[in-house]
C-alpha cells in the first residue's frame, strides 16, 4: 500500500522509480494513468484532477501487447479510435502513424505482421502505438526486461531520444538501477512499507554510458538506501 507520495514530473522530464517487489511500482504507475482510484490524495495533469484514463496519458508494458492480426502500421493506429480520443480525419491519422514509425525507426516495416518481428522490433511498435496519441505523459513499467543486453540499451537511448523530441513527462518504473541512472533525469525509490524512501538528480552529461566513476557513485548511494529501507521494514 502507498502512503504519503508526492511527486510532479515536469514537461520533457524523464523520473525512473525504483524499489523492491511489492513496493506499489506498478500500483503507482496504475494511479497515474486513471486505472485504478486512490483511496486518499489525488493525481493531477496541469491542474485537472485524473478521475479515469486520459487520452493524453499512455500505458506501455512489459509485454507489447500487439495484436497478431493487425499489420504493423494498424497496431501504432490502434489506439487513435479509442472513445476517449479525439475525432480524427483518415489523413491525420496516416500522418501520426507515419511520424511515429519514423520516431521508432520503422517506416520500413509498417506492412509486416508482428510475427516477423524481433523482440525489440515489436517494443518499438508498443512505443510507436503510444506516441501516435501525441500523449502527454508516457508510463512505462518494466518494458525492456524482457530484452537481451544490447536490445535493451538501444531501447534505452530511443526512450531517452523520444522523451527530449516529444518533450512528453515520462515515469518508468524498472528494477534495474544501472537502467534508471542510464535514462532517467531523476530517480525515486520506494520503500518496502510503500513511502518515498529517497530521490536523486542524475546531473551526469552524455554519452552517460562513459560517465564509469559518478554514474558509480551514485549506484552506491541509491543501493545503500535501498538495502537500508529493507533492513528498517524488516
Amino acid at each position: 500500500m502507498l502512503h504519503d507520495i508526492d511527486l510532479s514530473v515536469e514537461p520533457g522530464e524523464l523520473v525512473a522509480i525504483l524499489g523492491p517487489s511489492g513496493a506499489g511500482k506498478s500500483s503507482l504507475l496504475r494511479i497515474v494513468a486513471g486505472l485504478v482510484q486512490p483511496t486518499r490524495g489525488l493525481v493531477q495533469v496541469d491542474d485537472e484532477v485524473v478521475s479515469g484514463p486520459r487520452a493524453d496519458v499512455v500505458f506501455a508494458f512489459q509485454d507489447p501487447c500487439l495484436l497478431p492480426w493487425l499489420t504493423v502500421e494498424r497496431n501504432v493506429a490502434f489506439g487513435l479510435k479509442f472513445a476517449r480520443q479525439p475525432r480524427l480525419s483518415r489523413l491525420t491519422r496516416q500522418s501520426r502513424e507515419t511520424n511515429a514509425l519514423r520516431e521508432v525507426g520503422l517506416e520500413h516495416v509498417r506492412t509486416w505482421s508482428p510475427s516477423q518481428l524481433s523482440g525489440g522490433m515489436a517494443q518499438r511498435v508498443a512505443l510507436a502505438r503510444c506516441l501516435a496519441r501525441e500523449p502527454r505523459s508516457i508510463l512505462l513499467d518494466e518494458p525492456f526486461g524482457a530484452l537481451d543486453e544490447v536490445t535493451r540499451g538501444e531501447m534505452q537511448q530511443l526512450l531517452v531520444k523520444v522523451v527530449r523530441h516529444t518533450g512528453s513527462t515520462a515515469i518508468l518504473v524498472t528494477h534495474d538501477i544501472d537502467e534508471a541512472l542510464l535514462v532517467a533525469d531523476r530517480i525515486l525509490l520506494l520503500g518496502n512499507d510503500g513511502t518515498m524512501v529517497n530521490q536523486w538528480n542524475v546531473d551526469v552529461p552524455e554519452p552517460r554510458a562513459t560517465q564509469i566513476q559518478a554514474l558509480g557513485e551514485l549506484r552506491i548511494q541509491i543501493l545503500r538506501a535501498l538495502h537500508s529501507s529493507m533492513f528498517r521494514a524488516a
